[in-house]
């Protein structure tokens, strides 16, 4: 009987927030460059579909290609179709239909696109890096510890895990009761939402700095050590041996350095004031987390990988 009136109180509960509509402020801030800006996107997001496609077109039909690292790079360009299509046609639709509003069910729907994207991109870089200290550092155990199932699971791990922590999240930010209806930016995020509550804000960024914390740093801790290693034994590597694993390291240590970059931006426009910023530039920036990282990584894994390269000379 309980369970039963708790569900009454959720449906209750969702039927009178799916009424909730917010207004995204930066549309009618950006309405006069609205064509640039639908043809800059237009473009990025053709990219990204054809781009990612085709790396997982290539790996997924090359025989050669089915190993733990390009599984992995597999994984990522999945990831970066997933995170380029969440939100990408979405505002390319609100610019072109004049669109400046977004209902409350849409907005968790953006949030949990944008953070379930940004965790199972950081966590996927994180395993690559380990992939490449142990293929690098111990290259005679790296059949048996990135053995298939163990692929598999990590594979599993890097869609799991931030779905979970965003169902969390999302359960917390839904409960909060709004006072305002404004958010700055072309999309829903979690922060801007917290911004918005009457209550329970305090709370709210304590358990968000909690789960930021836990899902950047351990990540980072073991990319940092693994390249301090990788360094280290190619350090006494002959020139042939270093260029060969520094071939492999490159686009991944690019792609790293892009996404923090992206998360940096993303992390600054978003909790420190950016008025002395120009509304566009403001605007370029919260997109960059979002569409960068899944334009350069197909297109670098398809130009410094050797495999990939010649692989899609044969099947394209």
């Amino acid at each position: 009987m309980l369970c039963i009136q708790q569900l009454l109180v959720i449906i209750d509960f969702f039927n009178n927030m799916s009424n909730v509509t917010f207004i995204l402020e930066a549309y009618k801030r950006i309405h006069e460059q609205r064509f640039l800006f639908v043809g800059i996107l237009a473009s990025l997001y053709l990219v990204i579909v054809v781009a990612n496609i085709l790396i997982i077109y290539v790996i997924c039909a090359e025989r050669e290609l089915h190993r733990p690292m390009y599984i992995l790079i597999c994984n990522l360009a999945c990831i970066n179709l997933y995170g380029g299509s969440g939100l990408t046609p979405f505002i390319i639709y609100n610019i072109l239909s004049g669109t400046f509003q977004i209902q409350w069910l849409a907005c968790l729907v953006q949030i949990f696109s944008i953070n379930t994207y940004g965790g199972c991109e950081i966590i996927n870089l994180t395993v690559m890096a380990y992939d490449r200290y142990i293929s690098i550092c111990s290259p005679l155990t790296y059949q048996k510890i990135m053995s298939p199932s163990k692929v598999i699971l990590f594979v599993a791990l890097i869609w799991l895990l931030p779905f979970l922590r965003c169902v969390v999240t999302l359960l917390i930010t839904a409960n909060l009761k709004m006072c305002g209806f404004v958010i700055e930016k072309v999309y829903c995020d979690n922060y801007s939402l917290v911004k918005l509550a009457c209550s329970g804000v305090s709370q709210v960024n304590i358990y968000s700095a909690t789960v930021t914390f836990f899902s950047v740093m351990p990540p980072l801790v073991i990319i940092i050590y693994s390249y301090i290693k990788i360094i280290i034994i190619c350090s006494t590597l002959t020139r042939t041996g270093q260029a060969k694993a520094m071939s492999t390291c490159v686009p991944h240590l690019i792609a790293i350095v892009n996404f923090f970059i992206g998360c940096s931006f993303e992390l600054f426009q978003s909790r420190f004031d950016m008025t002395h910023l120009p509304y566009t530039i403001r605007v370029v920036l919260s997109l960059y987390f979002l569409i960068l990282s899944p334009v350069l990584n197909p297109i670098l894994y398809g130009v410094r990988t050797q495999k990939i390269k010649d692989a899609m000379k044969r099947k394209v």
